[in-house]
């Protein structure tokens, strides 16, 4: 088991470093579909994972090659730490079937709206 979850962690973070996206797009589906988590717990797991240290030197490449803005980033990061709180506290009054639709409505509009775009 320990070695599955090294590999799903590796497979994930070079999805993410490639297209720039939290790995919470992948793991919570992971975590729900094959580790049999439900949606609180996944949420919960995938937040623990990609705490600072996970991706500071996918960071780092970016930042080397001038494609991060250090400023931009930290002004995220400030409201993301607020806003997670909020999020966090939140989640846990929502029923794990309503938390779960509510995450694939939110990827499926986004995925739509990336496609469709030009």
């Amino acid at each position: 088991m320990t070695l599955i979850l090294l590999l799903v962690g590796l497979i994930v973070g070079i999805a993410s470093g490639i297209i720039g996206i939290g790995g919470g797009i992948f793991f919570i589906p992971i975590l729900v579909f094959f580790f049999h988590m439900d949606q609180h717990k996944a949420q919960g797991t995938s937040l623990a994972a990609l705490l600072l240290p996970v991706g500071i030197f996918a960071f780092w490449t970016y930042y080397r090659d001038g494609n991060a803005d250090l400023k931009v980033g930290l002004l995220l990061a400030a409201g993301f730490t607020v806003g997670g709180l909020a999020g966090g506290w939140i989640a846990q009054t929502i029923p794990d079937f309503a938390l779960r639709r509510v995450f694939a409505i939110i990827l499926i509009a986004l995925g739509v709206k990336m496609l469709l775009q030009r």
